[in-house]
């Protein structure tokens, strides 16, 4: 039943051709079957989320950071009723966009690394083929190709290499990498057994997957980094956990298998050149006629349903805090879609439109359900039917950012205050918007922090010019305002202005307190 279930979610998406209605638009169908289930659930939405709290969250969400007081301003001033429409136009195609972007799917295709494995990402191209990947808005179906083939033909691809090389030769973790990345499924549980809560993920496709992987090597040439293949061999048998034996065919979940000639037992195989074909590229590894990974791309990825599926479904957790299926990359049949017809149309709709991410991202930032209030209108609403904004923890890049932005106005990736945030804060996509003990600690006990809001003190820092406000009530009142993003209640506002001002004789040190305690607050360490 499982099968047949999770058969019927995937019809509508079985062919990438599929048409959508050409009379509604992704937002105008993000508004219609959200609304529609608010309906049949009886449920109110929260009400829509004032300018002041779009503009933080907006930017927070496609920029990687908090605005500045400028740019807040600037958009608060704007008359037009299209203001925000045209604020996300202009952050889509931004320079900041294109690195938090790439900064949020290096750790969801790559993970959460050591901060040398973070360099090496870096000089081997991995990083800036993201950053380029979106800044030039490239069809996620090309990225997702040009990761698994992994046989760059221009200069500009050669960064995607990193995502099998990194990995060095371990066939299984390619496999339990792949799945979720580009599918949107977890197979791990199936490596030993079928899947025991989702029967329909296999244990054949588990090997079969480490199967398409097995022949390629890690090769440095003089052209840069490379993925080999051989020719021969990568044929085995895996085993169950009743003993039975069966050979690890080249095959995928919800795919055809391909088809390969396996040498007879006891029989061996001869390698020759003329299994060969010359590189396309002079320098670069020779390519077998029969190349594994070229039949994963050809075969199993290209025309696969989930890969639109998958992409959809991540890009929208990342947006609204969770995804229509949630976990989002656990589409299977004991995660059922919130919202199904909606999931399945976004999915034709983005490989329709040549796998659009910047389309998509807009699509969902303009809908109606992104942009209400993070107040949730009662507990007893699910957050599966997004009638409010959920909030969640800034990531660490976020973070380092909004730090650097309210305190310094400029960005330094490799300030140590973003190594160690990306060496505390690990989540990206949580599933929860529970805050670890041990990220409360650190902030609460962090002399690192501490000591980079103190050396922010700089000539023409946005803290420097706070500090060189004459009263103590101006400088209460930028503190939240830069901060925050918002004005001070009249509460802390008394509050902030009495600490100020019993501390004039050390005024640059109580600012530091009083921003430290503001950065280390939920209200900054959250979008809301």
């Amino acid at each position: 039943m499982r099968r047949l279930h999770l058969a019927i979610a995937l019809g509508v998406s079985l062919v990438w051709f599929c048409q959508p209605s050409s009379a509604a638009t992704p937002t105008d169908q993000i508004n219609s079957q959200i609304a529609a289930k608010w309906k049949a659930d009886s449920v109110t939405p929260a009400g829509r989320c004032s300018d002041e709290t779009f503009v933080r969250r907006i930017y927070l969400d496609l920029a990687g950071r908090v605005p500045s007081n400028d740019e807040r301003n600037t958009f608060l001033a704007n008359p037009s009723e299209q203001r925000r429409e045209e604020l996300v136009d202009a952050l889509l195609h931004s320079e900041n966009y294109a690195q938090h972007f790439a900064d949020l799917f290096d750790a969801i295709l790559m993970g959460r690394a050591q901060e040398r494995v973070y360099e090496q990402r870096a000089r081997h191209g991995w990083r800036g083929y993201l950053e380029s990947a979106f800044r030039d808005n490239r069809p996620w179906a090309d990225v997702a190709r040009e990761v698994l083939l992994a046989r760059p033909d221009d200069p500009d691809s050669d960064g995607a290499v990193w995502f099998l090389y990194e990995r060095k030769e371990n066939y299984q973790a390619i496999a339990e990498a792949v799945a979720p990345a580009f599918f949107g499924i977890r197979i791990e549980c199936a490596q030993c057994h079928d899947h025991m809560m989702a029967d329909e993920i296999e244990q054949a496709h588990y090997w079969g997957l480490v199967a398409f992987f097995n022949r390629s090597k890690n090769q440095k040439t003089d052209n840069g980094l490379r993925m080999s293949e051989s020719a021969v061999g990568g044929f085995s048998e895996f085993a169950n956990l009743e003993g039975s034996s069966t050979p690890n065919y080249l095959t995928f979940f919800d795919s055809r298998t391909v088809h390969e000639k396996r040498p007879k037992a006891g029989e061996s195989q001869e390698d020759s050149e003329s299994l060969y074909s010359p590189a396309d590229v002079s320098g670069d590894p020779r390519e077998p006629l029969f190349s594994r990974r070229t039949k994963f791309v050809t075969q199993i990825l290209e025309g696969h349903p989930l890969v639109p599926r998958a992409m959809v479904n991540r890009v929208w957790a990342i947006l609204m805090g969770r995804g229509i299926v949630h976990p989002h990359d656990e589409i299977d049949s004991m995660h059922d879609p919130s919202h199904p017809k909606l999931l399945d149309w976004l999915a034709d709709d983005f490989a329709t439109h040549q796998f659009d991410v910047r389309r998509l991202v807009r699509s969902i930032v303009l809908s109606d359900a992104y942009q209400l209030d993070s107040r949730r209108p009662s507990e007893a609403i699910s957050p599966d039917t997004f009638t409010w904004y959920i909030e969640r923890p800034l990531t660490a890049e976020q973070l380092a950012r909004s730090i650097q932005q309210t305190l310094r106005g400029s960005f330094d990736n490799n300030a140590d205050v973003v190594k160690g945030l990306r060496q505390q804060i690990v989540d990206v996509l949580p599933d929860g918007v529970e805050v670890p003990v041990a990220d409360a600690l650190y902030f609460s006990n962090n002399a690192g922090l501490d000591q980079f809001i103190r050396d922010s003190f700089r000539d023409g820092s946005p803290i420097s010019q706070i500090a060189a406000e004459s009263e103590p009530q101006q400088q209460a009142s930028r503190l939240i305002e830069t901060l925050l993003g918002r004005q001070p209640t009249s509460e802390e506002l008394d509050a902030i202005v009495g600490y100020l001002d019993q501390r004039r004789e050390r005024a640059e040190e109580a600012i530091a307190q009083v921003a430290w305690s503001l950065i280390t607050s939920a209200e900054f360490r959250f979008n809301h």
